[in-house]
């Protein structure tokens, strides 16, 4: 099995080690896997930050349909919300983009910021993250914390055509003074990259510590990785974080939690702790859990050996291009375990791992060829 530590995300290269006194940082190396998608790069969660999906509440629809077609901005919010979430309608990004519209061109700040949400990721509207800015400048002229930390980070890791540095920094300084997590998580990436300012990796770290103590996961996770530096003491930090944003279903801290407990970092090795983060990292999508999931059930560790069903969760992460997948199947399908042996599909799957420059794939396929 490959294990694989995930780098920090949203353009971070290297993280500082936290130190006691006098001590001088270590560089954590550079990991080979990013998990998060370019646009999620740029700023995951803090495009909808007044608007994160919540428990749907039971309502009048009729009520509230009456009320935002007699402009009632509110209800209008409301609706395009509910659209937004499929909370008592089907979900429906179009519908959710035309009533936060009608609001937030009645100068209703929450609309405003959701509909630069919708502009953000494509939702209902076509991608443009010129409208974006347009609508969180709106809400965040208005005081609209949430909006203000959005417009901030639209100006630092938006598109080439929105970026305005200065712009970005004075917003998020705006916001983070106010206690926004977005706008702090966003401030630590800011220090760490030197983008903008001079780079600064303690003022990074203060700033994420005060994002993750207001519970945004993505700091957590990020302090994770800062703390879980290879060359670190400070492991029971990396858990502490990890489990924050792992409890929070952050699927990356979940998979690197299962890691720790399979390894027996900074915790007594537990496989059957190991399996129940995997899996949860993996019922959510995450091909690298789905990938070590698949091995502990074809070793027998941590669950019931079950080789037919290693190879499901080796074929959920193949079909998502992961090499160690493809690799973890091929030779499932080689060797005939878990499912029935089969040397040409075998091939089919070694080749594709070695495509992407897997060696161990690439160096069974030598062997094969020199049978």
């Amino acid at each position: 099995m490959k294990y694989v530590w995930y780098i920090i995300i949203l353009f971070l290269f290297f993280l500082p080690l936290p130190t006691a006194a006098n001590e001088q940082p270590h560089e954590l190396q550079q990991r080979p896997h990013e998990v998060l998608p370019e646009r999620e790069q740029r700023g995951e969660s803090i495009f909808r930050s007044n608007d994160k999906k919540a428990e749907c509440v039971q309502s009048d629809l009729t009520a509230l349909r009456e009320r935002a077609t007699q402009n009632n901005v509110e209800a209008q919010y409301e609706l395009g919300k509910m659209y937004l979430d499929g909370c008592n309608v089907a979900q429906d990004h179009a519908e959710s983009a035309r009533w936060y519209k009608q609001a937030a061109e009645r100068g209703y700040a929450l609309a405003q910021n959701g509909l630069g949400g919708l502009y953000v990721h494509g939702k209902g509207v076509l991608q443009d993250d010129k409208e974006a800015v347009k609508w969180f400048r709106a809400a965040a002229e208005q005081g609209f914390v949430p909006a203000q930390a959005n417009l901030g980070a639209m100006y630092i890791f938006g598109k080439s055509e929105v970026q305005k540095m200065e712009e970005g920094l004075k917003w998020l300084r705006r916001a983070a003074e106010q206690g926004s997590a977005a706008a702090q998580n966003s401030l630590g990436v800011v220090y760490l990259n030197g983008l903008g300012v001079p780079q600064d990796k303690g003022r990074a770290l203060q700033c994420f510590l005060k994002a993750a103590e207001q519970g945004l996961a993505l700091a957590q996770y990020t302090l994770g990785n800062i703390y879980g530096n290879e060359k670190s003491s400070f492991k029971d930090e990396a858990i502490k974080w990890y489990r924050k944003a792992a409890e929070q279903g952050d699927k990356r801290a979940q998979f690197n939690l299962g890691l720790y407990y399979e390894q027996g970092w900074g915790v007594a090795k537990n496989p059957v702790e190991a399996a129940r983060w995997y899996r949860l990292s993996a019922e959510q999508g995450l091909a690298e859990g789905q990938d070590n999931l698949g091995s502990l059930y074809m070793e027998g560790q941590g669950v019931e050996k079950d080789e037919a069903e290693g190879v499901k969760w080796f074929r959920k992460a193949a079909d998502q291009g992961l090499a160690d997948g493809q690799y973890e199947l091929g030779l499932a399908y080689e060797e005939g375990r878990g499912v029935q042996q089969d040397k040409a599909e075998a091939l089919k799957w070694l080749q594709k791992a070695a495509e992407q420059g897997h060696a161990d794939a690439q160096l069974h396929l030598k062997r094969i060829e020199a049978r």
